[in-house]
């Protein structure tokens, strides 16, 4: 297993020793919406995101507030960045577990332990 990687040594080590969790273990729902919010920015610092329009086409549902971007009458650019940065929601729920947000469609909402 030795390789030229100590990083990845060490990970795999550390894995090779850790014992299964009794039970069902869960991340905190706040803890879930941050990683969400930094993997989408990580994804909009490459290049543009998908429109509105084509993600809902492709059968994603939009939540309210992205549904009022898609019928705003706004440019194509404005439409494919991502309404979530800018929305309460996504500081509720990274802040608290059990938010209160409840609109349908709403990534956030999903990260909830109800």
């Amino acid at each position: 297993m030795s390789s030229d990687n100590p990083t990845s040594d060490f990970f795999e080590n550390l894995a090779g020793d850790a014992q299964p969790l009794e039970g069902e273990a869960r991340a905190p729902s706040s803890l879930k919406s941050r990683i969400y919010s930094a993997l989408v920015r990580l994804q909009a610092s490459s290049g543009p995101l998908l429109g509105l329009r084509e993600c809902q086409e492709a059968g994603h549902g939009l939540c309210v507030f992205e549904q009022l971007v898609r019928i705003a009458p706004v440019g194509e650019q404005f439409k494919a960045m991502n309404p979530c940065q800018v929305c309460h929601a996504r500081v509720l729920a990274e802040w608290f577990d059990n938010a209160p947000i409840y609109w349908p469609n709403c990534p956030y909402v999903k990260f909830q332990e109800r």
